[in-house]
């Protein structure tokens, strides 16, 4: 970490939000040709660095957003070629309110960590004898209005062309009217390297079609529900603004906009007279469609771009079959992947929300760390949960960053307090993220969030050894919960937690024995084994039956372990009589729907796995996609069958956690999955099903491309596998025993038989 000698600053006025800072230098003379340079830069709020004009990256929205308190990342820019002539130069800093700032959660409050925006930079350069000079952020910068009047993550960004000044960080630029810069009290404590990838602009989508709401609006549909912001240029009169708003969906033939809550979702773009390009980089917005008012003349689908931001992450994982709405499916997997992970693993993009909820990434994690190499992104975000969970003496709170300590809790989750499924994200991420990445150093880095959870759980236990005690969210989002009541599902709480206690006990426990712990390692089998009596004690007849009887509380009973020989049978036959009951729609919630179809194939049940996952009707995975959904859906009927917006007060129609389905068909359907952390053996299992004739999977493992092809052929199941060198893997195909592979290609045909 470098030695600090910058400090925090601040405009002397607040500038609608958005000053500019710059502070022009020149490099010193006789010391030779510049060696290298490179910038550190961070804010409160966010920022975007310039030197001489040009942007220093392409990394935008940075620094993100991180607990604060304990953690203010910086990141650092190679500028050498930027400073290879020598003589005068400027640096500027463009500041954003971002989520330092603006707006957070439903409160319709902003800055809770304070109300000052400000800059930090640092740049250091050296010279070839040696010579270091710094060109640091103090008092005797330079601050201004920018041509952003408003700016808010929620609300979006407005923008005035006639002040936009586009030499203000060059040296051509003029001083005049510029003030000057407070120092901030700072602690460079805080400031941490940032670990995670930048947030940048990955695609972009053309418009797919313009047309007149009956209520007389400009409509654009961009045919992909996605995360970003438009970019046009335009001319008109000067003065004139364009209004764009931003939404999900279309209700009624117009702009569904309920379900962004209080969020105004809305850029306004004030126009100079002359040509004008526009791209509100201060905010962000969940959308297909836009409503667009004040172009001037005819809007053409080629007027508008969409620009897709989140997060820098390779993309690893591949599927395909012969079903092309499975398909669609994993696309809608894919896409609420991207559109979350913008710099903080969020629950949705586009509403008053947009928090880190640990719930929906308890689950999720297989299934993300399967699409894209998502261990820097998390192991950087799990760096925020120990943070606060270190604060909060243990507890593992339901979002991180915790803005909800700072806010009244509502009364349908009062807290804190450990939460299963939640809190439980310390145990099962980086469990996830070692089977996924086989990195024990991630591993023991965040052994100590997962034992400080665990040792806080035991303590919460009721005398009977259930964890039946606090508030608990359970099987949330139950389809046959009522719209206004989505915590009211029919799995009992408590076998729900106890279930989840269970496995991160056991798994806390198999963590200990990787990091060679083993007292700590008997310590969590020995609560792992009491919770697993107290669980079949209190919650499971002689015969299986479990309490509340549904298909959630069965799924976490036989995929976590809980059950065993003719319990667990039963149990596994009551599960696929519950779905077929159910006409194999969905009948689970958070808690079940990751873990339903595999303990339907686990117990014998595949074609029930399978006619749950090809369901067309509501509530199923594919009705969404029938309703041309392209990302996946916070509730099963977020949107109903007649093109209504589901009554509650609470949908989203981007919102990854039911997608976790994707790691099922992952590891089923193409049959792709570690048996050693990273991959370095692996299981080939594909389980043909369902009517499909084929399937294909890749991944990306730290050792090289595993691959599967499967195909119903003629002579049976022929099946094409790549094992990645330096690796093996053992192939089980239907009707045949299992064999090792080595590295290399491999070409096998086995008959299909019933499953």
């Amino acid at each position: 970490m470098p030695t600090w000698h910058a400090t925090m600053i601040s405009a002397d006025a607040d500038h609608d939000g958005a000053p500019l800072l710059r502070r022009r230098f020149t490099l010193d003379d006789g010391h030779g040709e510049v060696r290298r340079a490179v910038l550190h830069v961070t804010a409160r709020g966010v920022v975007e660095a310039h030197l001489d004009g040009r942007p220093v990256s392409d990394d935008v929205l940075s620094p993100g957003w991180s607990s604060y308190e304990w953690r203010l990342r910086y990141r650092t820019h190679d500028v050498t070629d930027a400073l290879a002539g020598g003589g005068e130069h400027v640096l500027g800093l463009a500041l954003g309110n971002g989520w330092s700032r603006g707006r957070l959660g439903w409160s319709g409050r902003g800055a809770f960590y304070g109300d000052d925006l400000g800059g930090f930079a640092q740049l250091e350069v050296e010279f070839a004898d040696g010579h270091t000079q710094l060109v640091v952020t103090d008092t005797s910068w330079q601050s201004h209005a920018s041509a952003v009047t408003a700016n808010d993550l929620y609300d979006g960004q407005s923008v005035d062309a006639r002040r936009l000044d586009p030499a203000w960080a060059t040296v051509e630029g003029s001083p005049e009217g510029w003030g000057g810069v407070r120092a901030l009290e700072f602690d460079t404590a805080v400031l941490t390297e940032h670990v995670g990838p930048p947030v940048r602009r990955q695609e972009v989508l053309p418009a797919q079609r313009v047309w007149t709401s009956p209520s007389g609006k400009t409509l654009v549909d961009f045919g992909q529900n996605l995360v970003g912001w438009l970019r046009f240029t335009v001319r008109g009169e000067a003065g004139s603004t364009i209004t764009i708003r931003h939404a999900e969906v279309l209700e009624k033939e117009e702009l569904g906009v309920r379900p962004l809550r209080s969020a105004k979702a809305t850029d306004r773009f004030t126009l100079s007279g002359g040509e004008d390009t526009f791209e509100p980089t201060f905010t962000f917005h969940g959308f297909r469609y836009a409503e667009v008012d004040g172009w001037p003349g005819e809007l053409r689908p080629q007027d508008l771009q969409a620009v897709v931001v989140h997060s820098e992450l390779r993309r690893t994982g591949e599927f395909e079959c012969s079903d092309e709405l499975v398909n669609q499916l994993h696309r809608n997997v894919v896409w609420g992947t991207k559109g979350n992970f913008l710099d903080v693993p969020t629950d949705c993009p586009q509403r008053d929300e947009r928090l880190g909820w640990t719930g929906d990434l308890a689950v999720f994690a297989p299934t993300a760390a399967y699409l894209f190499d998502v261990k820097d992104f998390l192991r950087d975000w799990m760096r925020d949960l120990a943070a606060e969970q270190r604060a909060q003496d243990g507890l593992v709170p339901f979002v991180i960053p915790d803005v909800l300590k700072f806010m009244e809790h509502p009364p349908e989750f009062p807290g804190p307090d450990s939460t299963a499924i939640w809190s439980d994200v310390a145990v099962w991420l980086p469990w996830a993220l070692h089977q996924a990445y086989g990195d024990d150093d991630l591993l023991a880095e965040h052994y100590p969030a997962m034992t400080a959870h665990v040792d806080r759980v035991a303590g919460l236990l009721s005398p009977t050894g259930l964890w039946d005690t606090g508030f608990q969210f359970g099987d949330w989002l139950d389809p046959d919960a009522p719209p206004e009541k989505p915590a009211d599902a029919k799995a009992d709480k408590g076998v729900v937690a106890t279930a989840c206690a269970y496995r991160s006990a056991r798994t806390t426990a198999d963590a200990a024995r990787v990091l060679g712990h083993e007292q700590d390692a008997e310590r969590f089998d020995a609560l792992a084994q009491r919770l697993r009596t107290a669980f079949g004690e209190h919650y499971v007849d002689a015969q299986g039956l479990v309490l509340s009887d549904c298909a959630t509380v069965y799924a976490l009973a036989i995929e976590f372990g809980l059950l065993e020989g003719e319990r667990r049978a039963w149990a596994g036959q009551r599960l696929a009589e519950l779905a077929e009951k159910a006409g194999y729609r969905v009948s689970t919630g958070f808690a079940g729907t990751p873990y339903v179809t595999g303990a339907l194939s686990s117990t014998g049940h595949l074609d029930a796995a399978y006619r749950l996952l090809l369901e067309q009707g509501c509530p199923s995975w594919l009705y969404p996609v029938t309703m041309g959904a392209t990302t996946i859906w916070e509730r099963w009927d977020s949107m109903l069958p007649d093109g209504s917006i589901n009554p509650g007060e609470m949908t989203s129609f981007n919102h990854y956690a039911l997608g976790a389905v994707a790691d099922w068909v992952h590891r089923t359907v193409v049959g792709l999955s570690p048996l050693e952390p990273g991959y370095r053996r692996s299981l080939i299992a594909p389980r043909p099903g369902g009517g499909l004739t084929w399937a294909r999977g890749a991944l990306q493992t730290p050792y090289g491309r595993l691959a599967v092809r499967w195909e119903q052929g003629g002579a049976g199941l022929e099946a094409e596998v790549t094992v990645p060198a330096g690796t093996t893997a053992v192939l089980r195909l239907p009707g045949q025993d299992e064999h090792e592979l080595t590295a290399g290609t491999h070409r096998v045909t086995a008959p299909v038989t019933a499953s």
